[in-house]
């Protein structure tokens, strides 16, 4: 059975879920520096940053799909 913030991807895979120790690792960039890119009235915003997700009152994390598409575009 999938949980609540899982949803199902192309493949039938269920969509994992990064939280921000993981997403600073992948993305090898810092906390504040994610938080920056999300802001809107900050000089390193990114609009095509991959927004969160709030899995509940205090914690949120970013769909996987989401960030490798993020990273992917960068590489090119």
């Amino acid at each position: 059975m999938l949980k609540p913030y899982e949803q199902i991807n192309h493949s039938n895979q269920p969509l994992r879920i990064v939280r921000m120790v993981e997403l600073t690792a992948l993305m090898g960039i810092s906390r504040s520096s994610i938080y920056e890119k999300l802001n809107p009235k900050s000089r390193y915003y990114d609009a095509d940053f991959p927004k969160p997700i709030r899995l509940g009152a205090a914690s949120v994390g970013w769909r996987s799909t989401s960030v490798d598409e993020w990273i992917a575009s960068r590489t090119v």
